[in-house]
């Protein structure tokens, strides 16, 4: 809980200095389990693996793009 306490720390500061822009808004941090994507952890590693979403700026909308 410390390390994503720091990140959320981190986005709430960078939320603050984009308030005014057009990129994307960061959303707070969501803790994932290490094997996301197939990460795996040695016994003596931590390993921490935290989602920041992003919402898009006023006015603008994120779309799905198919691929191959």
């Amino acid at each position: 809980t410390m390390v994503e306490d720091l990140v959320d720390e981190l986005v709430c500061i960078c939320q603050k200095l984009s308030q005014n822009s057009f990129m994307p808004r960061l959303k707070p941090v969501i803790g994932v389990g290490s094997t996301l994507g197939g990460w795996g952890a040695h016994v003596d590693d931590a390993v921490f693996c935290l989602l920041v979403p992003l919402k898009p700026p006023l006015g603008h909308t994120f779309h799905l793009e198919l691929g191959t």
